[in-house]
């Protein structure tokens, strides 16, 4: 064959701009497996819990469970005496509370007397030391989102949650196929002495199989192809009329007189590079056959290497919906002037020690062959293509060998609690692709305005209403952020009410029966929207806070609430609709309200900020609100101002 001199050989990004375009928009399929065998596995798509967790209410410590109305006023001076069997029941950890108790005195609290009495030298109130229904999971809570890696304490909350099984992407599969008839396959040598001159003992498909599980794929190896071109062009063709994801052929991708692979998987597919400015590396080809990526890694282990982390590497990783790991970098010293070719991306492996204050980093030799210059080495060095190297004088950046961390993409919300922010930080990652996490932190609308002010998150969710004007957000945003440039974009207008027992129990129908004496309330904390807007609206009904029983019973999320009235800690709660409805219970109307972002503006150009506002603004966000109901997200992502000091 007539020999291969890279003439039209592309930088080391371009090449991957031009491969990745061949697999950025394919993933693999997902698969149902139970969750006992997730660990590790990346969810293909959100996990919503079936059940609550607990299932039933629970003592939470070991004692006697009560009627807590029996117990008050009991003191240290005035003890009360319980009869056990009726008044007081012995109870363990964990066990369910028995029909008719609603509280638990635990054990070191008590004195026994004898059989059947016992001391008690303090009162208890309702639902003391009980676990309630709910507590740690909620029914349709999301539990993971899509595209999370499976960890060990994610399959207890999974079964928890009464999800015994989950779809995740599967593994990516890549057949890897070792070339050249000097090949001896390690396995067929019981005795060292056997090989022979010109016989190489094949070892890269074992580091490329690790490679690939690292990268959470499953490696298939093919026996060894001679180099001739009938076989290498058969096993290709067998490659890819498997469900391969990938095909990776080792060796044979140089410009020697063997080298066939470049003119095969031009004859069969397509060659889109073939040779990448690079050092070690630069006989790499990248192709395509039957729409199958194909890349030709060179055989030299430390080329192999490479090659395989800047092409082979970032395939697998977007194939299962994952940014491809950052490894982590310090700023070195060279130990010695280090020069380098210019044209070329070089990657030089070093020592580093540190010394004094300084990182020194010492180059390892060179040679593309040398595996041990990985293994020995602790870092690396990236050499651009038009720097001629590198002097002692200069810091230059290493990507460490020893330890990797993950890049992560964090928005920090701290404000009002909305079930909608669950669906915005999935929709990232489902719409957009983006491995954005959002953290959210549940404050209370006043506490996202403090949170901007002191600059410790991207965004507050709020919903505060001035009772003079009418207006949401505005005021207070003038009135506790002075002095900082924010902007407002409305999320969503949402419906707030009563979430009251199924069926209504109680026959409440408005606000006026919370000030009756067999109805029990919660509310939220001081500070938060809907408590501002429940206490607006009591207000404008004439009744005072101490008529409502249970007014200083608070909770922090709406979920939180629902769980009470769903558990009997009370009969009503403020609230939105959506959190009744995920668990069933009955809602009434009271308010729709408008709960927005809270943005400083000096932030909006940040473009993990304009794809959450993007997101926001998509179909896709916004149907999936509607499913929740009671709200309406038509104009989600609209900038309603921007305030300036």
């Amino acid at each position: 064959m007539k020999r291969n001199v890279y003439l039209a050989m592309k930088g080391l990004d371009e090449a991957r701009s031009i491969f990745s375009k061949v697999w950025q928009e394919k993933k693999t399929l997902p698969e149902e497996i139970h969750v006992e065998d997730a660990l590790g596995r990346v969810t293909a798509q959100p996990v919503f819990a079936r059940i609550s967790a607990p299932t039933y209410h629970s003592a939470a410590m070991d004692g006697i469970a009560v009627r807590a109305e029996e117990t008050y006023g009991a003191t240290e001076k005035a003890p009360k005496i319980l009869k056990t069997g009726d008044s007081a029941r012995w109870i363990n950890t964990g066990q369910a509370l028995p029909d008719g108790y609603n509280a638990v005195i635990m054990i070191e609290k008590i004195h026994q007397i004898d059989d059947t009495h016992i001391e008690i030298l303090s009162s208890a109130y309702p639902w003391q030391h009980i676990r309630k229904v709910g507590e740690d999971i909620v029914a349709t809570q999301l539990i993971l989102p899509q595209n999370h890696v499976i960890r060990s304490y994610d399959l207890g909350a999974l079964i928890a949650a009464g999800v015994f099984t989950v779809m995740v992407r599967k593994k990516p599969k890549v057949i890897i196929i070792p070339s050249g008839t000097e090949l001896i396959r390690h396995g067929d040598i019981t005795n060292l002495s056997q090989l022979k001159t010109n016989q190489i003992i094949e070892s890269n498909s074992i580091t490329l199989s690790g490679l690939v599980r690292e990268a959470q794929g499953e490696p298939l190896v093919f026996d060894i192809t001679p180099d001739e071109e009938e076989d290498i062009r058969a096993a290709l063709l067998r490659a890819a009329d498997s469900d391969a994801d990938l095909i990776i052929i080792n060796a044979g991708s140089s410009a020697g007189s063997k080298d066939y692979n470049a003119g095969i998987i031009a004859r069969i597919g397509e060659v889109l590079v073939h040779g990448v400015a690079m050092m070690p590396g630069k006989p790499t080809i990248l192709g395509v056959i039957q729409e199958k990526p194909v890349i030709g890694i060179p055989g030299y282990t430390v080329s192999a290497i490479l090659s395989f982390e800047q092409f082979a590497r970032p395939l697998l990783f977007s194939l299962q919906g994952l940014p491809e790991p950052k490894g982590k970098s310090i700023a070195v010293s060279p130990s010695a002037n280090i020069p380098s070719k210019l044209g070329m991306e070089e990657f030089i492996r070093v020592n580093i020690g540190k010394v004094g204050d300084r990182f020194i980093a010492t180059p390892l030799p060179r040679s593309a062959g040398s595996v041990t210059t990985l293994t020995r080495a602790e870092g690396i060095l990236r050499i651009p293509p038009l720097a001629e190297g590198v002097t002692q004088d200069e810091l230059i950046q290493a990507d460490l060998l020893v330890s990797e961390e993950e890049l992560q993409n964090t928005i920090v919300v701290i404000g009002s609690h909305d079930i909608t922010i669950d669906i915005l930080a999935d929709e990232i990652r489902q719409g957009t692709g983006k491995n954005i996490r959002i953290s959210s932190a549940n404050a209370g609308s006043l506490g996202g305005l403090m949170a901007v002010r002191k600059g410790i998150c991207h965004c507050a969710g709020s919903h505060l209403l001035d009772a003079e004007t009418g207006e949401y957000n505005v005021s207070y945003i003038k009135r506790y952020l002075q002095g900082t440039s924010v902007s407002l974009f409305r999320l969503v207008l949402r419906d707030q009410g009563l979430i009251i027992q199924k069926n209504n129990p109680k026959g409440i129908k408005g606000i006026m029966d919370l000030t009756r004496e067999d109805v029990s309330f919660v509310n939220r904390q001081a500070g938060s929207g809907t408590r501002i807007l429940f206490d607006y609206n009591i207000a404008r009904a004439g009744i005072q806070p101490d008529a409502v029983k249970g007014y200083d019973q608070e909770e922090f999320t709406h979920m939180s609430v629902a769980v009470d009235v769903l558990s009997g800690a009370a009969d009503c709660g403020m609230g939105i609709y959506a959190a009744a409805k995920a668990l069933d219970l009955d809602f009434i109307a009271m308010d729709r309200e408008q709960y927005d972002l809270v943005m400083p503006t000096a932030i909006l150009d940040d473009p993990n900020i304009r794809i959450v506002l993007d997101t926001i603004r998509s179909s896709g966000f916004r149907e999936r609100v509607l499913t929740l109901g009671g709200y309406d997200p038509s104009r989600s992502g609209e900038l309603v101002m921007e305030i300036t000091p």
